[in-house]
């Protein structure tokens, strides 16, 4: 049977990343992000809805988010759906939570938000950091390949 899953999501940072480190040295930043949805019921009126979501980004790609985006940047995220479970210590009942695990992301908005860079812009990096551009693609991809916006396609 076939599977897919992917999710895309534009939104608000709901709070600045939490960056940590796991005892192999694996970065983990969470953070949340707000998903709005703006509609017209049937009386014409206009109504809008909030979804929160928990993401968690691994590697190279939670140390960049963690750097420069902070609580209301926007952010545009590809993921995966990941279902954790576990059971509640004081009640012994079992738990879950729907999340996305982020697999690239974008950064938007339009530069005067503080540290974040505007769409299509690399990060802006201190002077004593190396100029690359950080990777914010899948963690299996090339490091050393440029971003595919400043690919020269003859097409």
């Amino acid at each position: 049977m076939a599977s897919f899953n992917k999710v895309i999501l534009v939104g608000n940072l709901t709070r600045d990343p939490e960056l940590r480190y796991t005892p192999k040295g694996t970065a983990i930043a969470k953070f949340g992000l707000a998903v709005n949805r703006v509609w017209k019921n049937e009386a014409g009126e206009s109504k809008e809805e909030t979804t929160f979501v928990d993401l968690d980004a691994f590697g190279r790609q939670a140390e960049t988010l963690a750097q420069y985006m902070k609580k209301g940047s926007p952010l545009l995220v590809e993921g995966r759906l990941r279902l954790d479970q576990w059971d509640d210590k004081q009640t012994g009942q079992k738990r879950s939570k729907l999340g996305v695990v982020v697999e690239g992301f974008q950064f938007l908005g339009g530069g005067n938000r503080g540290d974040a860079p505007a769409a299509g812009e690399a990060p802006r990096r201190p002077a004593a950091a190396s100029a690359a551009a950080p990777a914010v693609a899948a963690e299996g991809a090339e490091p050393d390949m440029p971003p595919p916006e400043q690919d020269d396609v003859p097409f």
